[in-house]
């Protein structure tokens, strides 16, 4: 018997009608975990933005749905053997160099639920989010400029916060007493463990109604479905041979800005020339080496089993269609199909404790557009150019009645064109997620949301264009401090096949008035005065192809939508552009005089990736690296 499984090799294959069953079954316990985590939570982040997710997990440990990724159950396992669990009891951690590699950040924070029929544990319901507060030195639990995890806020390893039904109240004083946000927290801690307790007994419906037999043999033919889907329909897209290419983090916080290599070499193999073994080992040697500030991520745990579920989703760009992709779950099924190979400790994936982390963003986004690149390499580019769709922003002080405030955002950006469409505009990678609506901020917070709306020309120019960024305006009504976490203020997302960069992400206070400043992307407390406005320009995706491919009637359309300026039509893509916006035409004479001169102009011979003009600042002046080159 395989040990990974939970039926014997060789049995009955389970009625595939009943493996539809459970499948959806499963999707829809997860659904209604997270449904009602976001009714019963409290916190800002966790209720409006929907920064967090749920999952299930079978009793080997295994992810059994698709809909997001999720954090792991191997810590607890470890520290709470199974045997020794209960009914009603409900674990807790969110200490990141004891979680196996499955949270990256404190402010994460993890609970986990067994399910129990006939009286053992047969799967495990867990959710984890992003909460407002776990405290540290800065409000919000992520100080930009802290070189020790002990800064970050409370570490707890894996403990029994609810004990057959009733919660810990000495761990939760202890927890709260930590927080700058003790309500908001508490809220937030009882409604996760209020909804995995409940999906836990969803669960056990389902062992109760079909018996464990059948539902683990479900399990089985889940997995195994993922498995040979993605080695049928996606490895094989794969040419066997090795691709290499990296990209970089742009500071880190303490040190001045400069390049932080995350590498990557991707071999694909299939022994049998059929593709029926097909595998991907990813090796992250070359990876630059631990940074002082937070931007170091815990990879190297568990066989690197987050990373595997975390950047398969990239994988799915391969699939026949959109719609198709769309179908491919991310489940524990991808796991066989991956090897990683980590570089010695001390680096930005394997760091040494008690380096700082709150800040892996960095690496973790980064590293989805390292795997795109080296694929793109081996498919010719049919991959989407790159996106970065996550940074923290945020303002805290006191309102008027006195009491301290945080508000903390998840603002998203453009995604990278591809090679059959634009980008899209203000996405986030977190699934579900959203942006703060701004009636709820403004009743909350003491400011006023001037503009929110699309950063025109951010998306990068390409016969495909990148997704615009968010432009949103801030106007402070009392005196406040502004916070950043933020990557690609210098470097920009890259564009793919003669596709150029985006544009990249930017703070401004008080724009065009008298004391107008840039804030830095790494920001803990910028002073914001009374009638100050903020604004934040969020990045652009990646272009794919050559812009001066791209037809007229899509650039003036991009004109009149306001996606791209008058004078970005003519300097990106070649589009003469007469009358006012809403009325806009094209000069069909004078764009093709523009292009055909434009197209005279490149001399030399291009890379398959442009960087944009950011990179040449912490490259001593190079426009490309080595690896940009077919």
């Amino acid at each position: 018997m395989n040990a990974y499984r939970l039926t014997s090799d060789g049995g009955p294959a389970p009625d595939p009608v009943l493996v539809e069953i459970v499948e959806g079954y499963l999707a829809s316990v997860e659904m209604e975990v997270e449904t009602a985590i976001g009714r019963t939570s409290r916190s800002p982040m966790i209720r409006d933005a929907h920064d967090y997710r749920a999952g299930i997990h079978d009793r080997h440990l295994r992810k059994l749905t698709g809909r997001s990724y999720s954090a792991l159950v191997h810590p607890v396992v470890r520290d709470y053997p199974i045997a020794t669990m209960r009914p009603g009891d409900v674990y807790f951690h969110n200490d990141v160099y004891l979680s196996e590699g499955g949270i990256g950040h404190l402010p994460d924070l993890c609970v986990t639920a067994p399910v129990f029929h006939d009286g053992q544990v047969v799967a495990f319901v867990q959710a984890f989010g992003h909460h407002d507060d776990i405290g540290g030195t800065v409000p919000g639990s992520m100080p930009s400029h802290a070189t020790s995890v002990f800064e970050e806020g409370l570490m707890v390893p894996p403990i029994r916060l609810w004990q057959a039904g009733e919660p810990n109240e000495a761990a939760l004083k202890i927890m709260t007493r930590n927080s700058r946000m003790p309500e908001s927290l508490a809220a937030d801690l009882d409604a996760e463990c209020s909804a995995c307790l409940m999906g836990a007994r969803r669960l056990a419906e389902l062992f109760a109604r079909y018996g464990r037999p059948a539902v683990e043999s479900c399990f089985d033919a889940i997995l195994d479905n993922t498995t040979e889907t993605f080695r049928r329909e996606v490895l094989a897209e794969i040419p066997d041979g090795e691709y290499v290419w990296e990209d970089y983090a742009e500071h880190d916080g303490v040190d001045p800005p400069r390049l932080h290599t995350q590498r990557i070499t991707l071999t694909k193999t299939s022994a049998d020339g059929a593709g029926a073994d097909a595998k991907l080992v990813v090796d992250f040697t070359g990876t630059g080496p631990q940074a002082k500030g937070p931007i170091n991520h815990c990879g190297d745990y568990a066989d690197g089993a987050f990373l595997k579920k975390w950047l398969a989703p990239i994988l799915r760009n391969l699939a026949a269609s959109p719609e198709r992709m769309a179908q491919l779950d991310v489940n524990e099924g991808i796991v066989p199909l991956i090897e990683m190979r980590f570089p010695p400790p001390g680096t930005l994936l394997t760091p040494v404790f008690p380096a700082p982390t709150n800040a892996r963003t960095f690496v973790i986004l980064r590293l989805l557009g390292v795997l795109a690149g080296a694929i793109a390499k081996a498919v010719d580019g049919r991959m989407p150019a790159d996106q970065e769709t996550i940074r923290y922003t945020g303002v805290y002080g006191t309102d008027d009645d006195g009491r301290p405030y945080l508000m903390r955002e998840v603002l998203g950006g453009g995604s990278g064109g591809r090679y059959y469409a634009d980008g899209e505009d203000t996405i986030h990678v977190v699934p579900d997620s959203r942006n703060l609506p701004t009636e709820f901020s403004e009743s909350r917070f003491p400011f006023v949301v001037e503009r929110l709306g699309l950063a025109v020309d951010s998306g990068g120019p390409g016969r495909y264009r990148g997704g615009l960024g968010y432009e949103k305006h801030i106007r402070m009504l009392r005196d406040s401090h502004f916070m950043s976490i933020a990557d690609r203020s210098i470097l920009s997302c890259w564009g793919l096949r003669g596709g150029r960069a985006g544009r990249p992400f930017s703070v401004t206070i008080d724009p065009g008035g008298p004391d107008e400043r840039e804030v830095d992307a790494l920001a803990d407390g910028e002073p914001v005065r009374a009638g100050e406005v903020i604004r934040i320009r969020t990045t652009g995706g990646g272009g794919w192809g050559d812009p001066l491919d791209r037809p007229y009637d899509e650039v003036l359309r991009d004109v009149r939508w306001r996606k791209v300026s008058v004078s970005g039509a003519a300097a990106d893509y070649g589009v003469v552009v007469a009358d006012e916006v809403d009325n806009a035409v094209v000069d069909e004479t004078a764009s093709d005089v523009l292009r055909a001169r434009k197209r005279s102009e490149r001399t030399d011979a291009e890379p398959f990736f442009d960087r944009g003009p950011g990179y040449a600042r912490l490259s001593g002046g190079a426009t490309s690296a080595a690896v940009d080159w077919l």
